[in-house]
């Protein structure tokens, strides 16, 4: 009787403990599903391509709840009394070309936005505004006009470092800056191939932002060296993620796009998917968020290196698979680079920044193939 009475307690008292342990579970904020003897079977579905890249995205920049908080964001849109501008229309715009895309987001073209408006709010919430770029090897003669044109057209009375990632330091011309702005050098090795200074770029940016830019720029933007500006190239293009339409590829259909079509390669998409096809040239973001895009493209194209594949146009292909599953948060025209090899249509109504014609065998390490 009493070993029956002291088996009925302890089998209560257990109770109890699993009762209390459970509740502490849930109310300290852990999802009850996972508290379960078993686990749910997932025999025969598959994963699908959200929860890969989500996956992935944590294999780079951690879990997000370990991910770096605090970091800067555009604020509240506000400017200061008496600024005069033109008042805005309802029934009046561009009706040649859409301004926004099917997910909302803003797409910006010549006579879409007030520069007025535009630099009362932005110069008011003063960001510091990152500009990476290349030079290697020849293409430290392209230095030059680039600085010399960004100073008088990007991002005018902001601050700005030029962050010039180059293996000729002693050609890197002196060049007078504007209040606020400067430059800072970096240096990175030799290439034998175009192609690998291009897949160096995600690398070395990923690693100067961690040892450096992080702690000196709230956005940063990724550029072409041998290229020009003709115009503004101002605070309209800021927001968490953009991306600037391809001048190839903005009026044809998706199957045409060049994307990576192989599916052995990270940057694959299927015919039949895709929004836009953008550029690798000219794109930029809040600081952290480009830290996170420019790590996925260099360890895409690692996995792709490990596998004997090089994406068609290495980090162009795998930034538009990013840019298909994690969708820009503002999309600019192709005036925000155009290249001089082509005639201007009548849509694009001002040319920001441009490429330069060049011999490519001449300026390439590997002439060009």
């Amino acid at each position: 009787m009493l070993r029956s009475y002291s088996r009925i307690h302890i089998f209560i008292v257990l109770a109890f403990l699993l009762v209390l342990f459970g509740g502490i579970y849930i109310y300290l904020g852990y999802d009850s599903s996972t508290f379960s003897f078993c686990q749910p079977c997932n025999e025969g579905s598959e994963p699908d391509v959200k929860s890969i890249m989500a996956k992935v995205m944590e294999d780079i920049v951690g879990p997000t709840e370990c991910q770096e908080k605090g970091s800067w964001k555009i604020g509240d849109l506000t400017m200061n009394y008496g600024v005069k501008y033109a008042q805005p229309s309802t029934q009046q715009g561009r009706t040649d070309v859409n301004s926004v895309t099917n997910w909302n987001a803003p797409l910006v073209w010549e006579g879409t936005f007030d520069p007025v408006v535009i630099d009362a709010i932005y110069k008011k919430m003063d960001p510091r505004i990152a500009v990476v770029v290349f030079a290697v090897g020849k293409y430290t003669r392209f230095l030059e006009a680039f600085l010399q044109t960004g100073e008088k057209y990007f991002m005018v009375g902001f601050r700005v470092t030029y962050y010039i990632f180059t293996d000729h330091k002693e050609e890197v011309p002196n060049i007078d800056l504007g209040e606020g702005r400067k430059i800072s050098l970096l240096d990175i090795p030799s290439a034998t191939r175009w192609q690998d200074v291009v897949l160096g770029r995600m690398k070395w940016a990923s690693i100067a932002i961690d040892k450096q830019i992080r702690n000196e720029a709230d956005y940063l933007f990724m550029m072409d060296v041998d290229s020009v500006f003709y115009s503004r190239f101002g605070a309209e293009s800021l927001s968490r993620l953009t991306g600037v339409l391809h001048r190839l590829f903005y009026k044809v259909d998706r199957d045409q796009f060049t994307y990576e079509r192989r599916n052995l390669s990270r940057a694959f998409i299927p015919f039949g998917e895709g929004d836009y096809y953008y550029t690798a040239a000219v794109w930029g973001g809040y600081l952290e968020d480009m830290y996170k895009m420019v790590k996925y493209c260099y360890m895409q194209s690692e996995e792709d290196a490990k596998n004997n594949i090089e994406a068609v146009w290495q980090e162009e292909s795998h930034l538009n698979k990013y840019f298909l599953y994690n969708k820009p948060t503002k999309v600019l025209s192709p005036e925000y680079l155009w290249s001089d090899y082509d005639q201007v249509p009548a849509d694009i109504k001002v040319v920001r920044i441009s490429q330069l014609v060049k011999n490519y065998a001449e300026v390439r390490p590997n002439g060009g193939q």
